[in-house]
């Protein structure tokens, strides 16, 4: 199985790269490749693709489209040929219509929605949303599957002032409650994306990865 972690300036590639290799390995998964790579056709011949990033929307963007061919591989690999893709943070953002985050920018819209600014109704809670929350589903999914969810369940951990906002409900796998409810988990066919960060959030996270790294869409 090979791996591709897209390198394209923004991401915590090292952290990501290391828990999969530890969740491949805690599994007993055989990953024969986990690559972080900035070269499309790297991106194209692997079995699945993760796409991270950290920072703000129109910055990641700018900088996915500044790696020569990269985006054109990312459409082929994910949509063309259904190869499962994880998002991870503004990486799962990437994959809305648009983020508003400053200015308007379009995203890949590969999920219809917007990435708007997190207004918690208790204006006690912090922006940004950061730190360690549980995750209620709302429906079942494969990456999900032996997870301990809901109040007295695991806990993954957040960093982000901006939150996707789907157009359609079915989209959305999980929610996050800091003020109201926010986008987590969402997902479509071969595509997945996660407003928390798997490569940090411990039990939670790796065996998230390992589900990742099982799954047949």
């Amino acid at each position: 199985m090979t791996v591709a972690i897209v390198d394209y300036g923004s991401g915590n590639l090292h952290s990501a790269r290391k828990a999969f290799e530890r969740a491949a390995r805690e599994s007993g998964l055989s990953a024969s490749s986990i690559t972080v790579t900035a070269d499309p056709d790297v991106v194209r011949a692997a079995e699945r693709i993760v796409l991270p990033g950290v920072g703000a929307f129109a910055d990641c963007r700018a900088g996915l489209a500044a790696v020569d061919g990269m985006v054109d591989a990312l459409v082929e690999s994910a949509l063309g040929r259904a190869r499962p893709f994880l998002g991870i943070c503004v990486g799962m953002q990437l994959l809305a219509s648009r983020g508003l985050e400053h200015e308007t920018v379009a995203g890949l819209d590969w999920i219809k929605g917007d990435v708007v600014p997190i207004e918690p109704a208790n204006a006690e809670l912090k922006v940004p949303h950061m730190g360690w929350n549980t995750l209620t589903a709302r429906r079942a999914h494969p990456l999900l599957k032996d997870l301990s969810l809901g109040e007295t369940g695991l806990h993954a951990y957040f960093v982000h002032s901006y939150h996707f906002r789907a157009n359609d409900p079915a989209a959305v796998i999980a929610e996050v409650d800091y003020g109201g409810s926010l986008l987590a988990m969402i997902g479509r066919d071969n595509i997945v994306g996660t407003q928390f960060h798997p490569e940090k959030s411990q039990s939670l996270g790796l065996k998230l990865l390992a589900n990742f790294l099982r799954w047949s869409p």
